[in-house]
């Protein structure tokens, strides 16, 4: 990062976060889906152009039965032997750990020179100055952590609300 910085560039990144401890029954199966809220709140922080939950993009180059998430009753209790689903199945939680990673573009901001218009629709260029990101994915990591939250705890306060503690 040192070197594209010095360059007057920037890189984009890939982060994964996790969730542990999320209860099981958490979102609904149509409207409120936990992934499809949680895939929102982390589409909406700025510079974030993609999202995948568990297994993800990689899941369209495995089989059906490399995929499923196989559930097994061990130990008086039951299991997964995987998480390729990222901790939801049909929109609700499955008390896995919820898996999220995004994809963060490189900052558009950079010193080297770029070719836009001005107010009178000519062409012409533009530099950035000042203080200079080479990425953003590392300040971007507790933001995706924040709103994964706020959408886990969002869903806990509603499942309370509705079903009791």
């Amino acid at each position: 990062l040192l070197k594209i910085r010095k360059e007057g560039s920037s890189v984009g990144a890939i982060v994964q976060i996790s969730a542990t401890g999320v209860p099981v029954g958490l979102g609904e199966p149509v409207f409120k889906k936990i992934d499809a809220l949680i895939a929102q709140a982390i589409m909406s922080i700025p510079a974030v152009k993609g999202v995948e939950l568990g297994t993800g993009f990689k899941s369209a180059e495995l089989r059906g039965e490399e995929n499923s998430d196989e559930m097994v009753y061990k130990n008086n209790k039951i299991q997964f032997k995987s998480n390729n689903a990222g901790g939801s199945l049909g929109g609700i939680s499955s008390g896995q750990d919820i898996i999220t990673k995004f994809v963060v573009k490189p900052t558009s901001s950079i010193l080297t020179k770029k070719k836009t218009i001005d107010l009178k629709n000519k062409n012409t260029s533009i530099i950035t100055k000042g203080r200079h990101d080479p990425c953003v994915g590392i300040r971007a990591v507790p933001i995706g952590e924040a709103m994964m939250h706020c959408v886990i705890l969002d869903h806990y306060l509603m499942n309370n609300a509705q079903c009791g503690s």
